[in-house]
């Protein structure tokens, strides 16, 4: 019997994630917190940029 492709799909993906290397404890929350710390850098710089913005905006509006 011919083996339906989502059966097939699911058994390859099953079988892929025993050859993935996982990291350990300590590069996973060394890696999380990397990202934890690059999404707040990246957070602050669009808020500094969005309020030098909308203060540019004010500024240019009250000109008259």
């Amino acid at each position: 019997m011919k083996d339906n492709f989502i059966v097939n799909y699911f058994r390859e993906a099953y079988q892929e994630l025993h050859k993935v290397t996982w990291p350990t404890k300590n590069q996973a929350v060394r890696l999380t917190g990397l990202v934890i710390v690059f999404c707040v850098i990246v957070a602050l710089l669009l808020g500094a940029l969005d309020f030098g913005l909308n203060e540019a905006y004010t500024y240019l509006l009250t000109l008259r």
